[in-house]
Formats: structure tokens, C-alpha cells, sequence
């Protein structure tokens, strides 16, 4: 029996973060060392001491998932549509609703994919211990730039395309799961009413990261995994929802898609043929997504 049935739910939220933090703090220490290798200025080198770091990041996860179980129990519901290959690259897709999002696609995907690589925001390379994890397993750090910033140099606009361009290339070396989250930010109904999205439960898809990452290993993905989440209604954060266990209807689909061969290798921002064709493609998918979620909404009590 799960703790979370015994235990109140504030009691178990304090004691998944508390577990969590011992979790990552034990495995950082078995890690460190090969931060440190990281260093070394040798390619070979740094490649073995990244390869070791992901290795100890999976068995971190698979600690993570251990305790979910003990203190959670099954939270929701999970459906795989599709079979994972062994040893393959996968490019994962998904709405972004909270925080949570990021601990439950790690411990959905776990023992299916590769250990997941998403793109984060430059600044979160400061965050203690987190920041230099993440720079050891060559995970991209993208630095974001107004659109007054890009209107004043428009050469900004190509920056994180790049970095996209130059992660992917050191992705082409062994198998990796990359995570993006198209919508860019998470979900609230105030940026679907600023940003005019024409969907009910998403944002609009941005198009360019994800075009850069098949334009560079496109050939190297076994297929694009598609991941839905939709949570149940909470009474406040939903992320806190989450670690207290409190979200025994959440609903997580996950299939795994084909990429078309014409969709990997194409000029996004120079050929405006490919790029409609591009976007009528992720078009295409979100609009399901959005339809699906609404039917996993219902599911989950929302």
C-alpha cells in the first residue's frame, strides 16, 4: 500500500521533495567525478565522461520512480500507443501544462528511450547542481532574445537555431531521446488569449527548434513520440498536486509517429514552400493533440 494512502497529502509532498533532493544529491556525488573529467579539453575524453554522467542520470531516474511508487502509488493513467526500439534515437513532442511535466515524461519514458535531453533556458545553468548536470550530459542551453532585441539584430533570430544545430551533432554519437516542448512556455489561459492561439487547451507550436533538430539528426530518429498530459483538477498548483499524489485520474498518452522523409531535410527559414509544408504537418498533430486532450480532460475529472 502506498504511503499516500496512509499519510496526509502535505506530509507526502514534503516527503517525495525531500526524497527527490536526496535522490539527486546522490547521485551528483557518484557523478562528480566525471563533471570533473567533463573538463578535460579532449574530445574522446569529454565524450566517455558525458556517456558515464547520462548512465548515472538513468539510474537517478529509475531511483526517482522508485519512490513515486512507494509514495504515490499508480498517479493516473498511462496509455502507449507503438512500440520503442532498442538502442534507438527518439524526438519527443509534448504539451506543457506545468512544472510536473518534466518529472513525468522522465519517469513515462523510463525503460522505454534513451535518458531525454531538452533545451533549456541559459540562465538554469546557475542552478545549483542542476545547472552543471545538465551542461556534463550535453543538454542545450538556449539564450532567448526579445523580439525588440531580434528587430534591432536580426542575426539573433539564427542563434538558437544553431545551438540546436551543434547539440544534435554530439546527439548523433549514441542514442538520445530529445524532448521539446513546442509550445515554448507552459499553458494558461492568459498567454492562449495573448499570443491569439487558435487552440483550446494548447499554445501555437514554434516550428523553427523543432525543424533544426531533424534538418540535423533527422535520419537518426526511429520515429517522433508524441506525448499528451493531461492532469486532474487540483485545488491549487498543480505540480503540487502532483508530489502530494493527489492526481490518481491524471491521463498521459503516449504514440510514436513516423517523420516523413521530406520533413527532415529542408530549409525552414529559406524555403517558405517547405516551411508551409512543415507547418501544415505539426499543424496537423496539434490539432489532434488538442482534441485528444480535451477527451483526457474529461477522463481526469476536468
Amino acid at each position: 500500500m502506498p504511503l499516500s494512502k496512509i499519510l496526509p497529502a502535505p506530509v507526502i509532498g514534503v516527503l517525495t521533495v525531500a526524497l527527490m533532493s536526496l535522490c539527486i544529491t546522490f547521485w551528483f556525488i557518484i557523478m562528480f567525478p566525471f563533471i570533473v573529467l567533463r573538463l578535460v579539453p579532449v574530445y574522446r575524453v569529454q565524450r566517455v565522461a558525458s556517456n558515464c554522467c547520462v548512465q548515472i542520470a538513468t539510474w537517478w531516474v529509475g531511483s526517482n520512480k522508485l519512490s513515486y511508487k512507494v509514495l504515490h502509488g499508480a498517479q493516473g493513467h498511462v496509455e502507449f500507443q507503438g512500440e520503442f526500439k532498442p538502442k534507438s534515437s527518439y524526438l519527443v513532442i509534448s504539451n506543457h501544462a506545468a512544472w510536473a511535466d518534466i518529472v513525468v515524461l522522465f519517469d513515462v519514458l523510463h525503460g522505454h528511450a534513451p535518458f531525454g535531453r531538452f533545451f533549456l533556458k541559459k540562465e538554469l545553468i546557475w542552478v545549483p547542481i542542476v545547472g552543471v548536470v545538465c551542461w556534463a550530459m550535453d543538454f542545450p542551453f538556449m539564450k532567448r532574445h526579445s523580439r525588440s532585441a531580434i528587430a534591432r539584430n536580426p542575426a539573433l533570430a539564427s542563434q538558437d537555431l544553431e545551438t540546436t544545430r551543434k547539440a544534435c551533432q554530439v546527439y548523433k554519437e549514441s542514442p538520445v531521446t530529445v524532448i521539446n516542448f513546442l509550445e515554448g512556455t507552459r499553458f494558461t489561459n492568459v498567454k492562449k488569449a495573448k499570443t491569439k492561439s487558435p487552440y483550446t487547451y494548447l499554445l501555437g507550436p514554434k516550428y523553427g527548434g523543432l525543424s533544426a533538430s531533424l534538418n540535423a539528426m533527422g535520419e537518426q530518429f526511429e520515429g517522433m513520440v508524441n506525448v499528451t498530459i493531461a492532469y486532474g483538477p487540483s485545488k491549487g498548483n498543480t505540480t503540487w498536486s502532483w508530489l502530494c499524489g493527489k492526481q490518481p485520474n491524471m491521463q498521459v498518452h503516449v504514440e510514436i509517429l513516423p517523420i516523413p522523409t521530406d520533413m527532415i531535410a529542408g530549409d525552414f527559414r529559406g524555403d517558405l514552400e517547405f516551411k508551409g509544408r512543415f507547418k501544415s504537418w505539426i499543424g496537423d498533430i496539434w490539432t489532434m493533440k488538442d482534441q485528444r486532450l480535451e477527451q483526457m480532460r474529461k477522463k481526469a475529472g476536468r
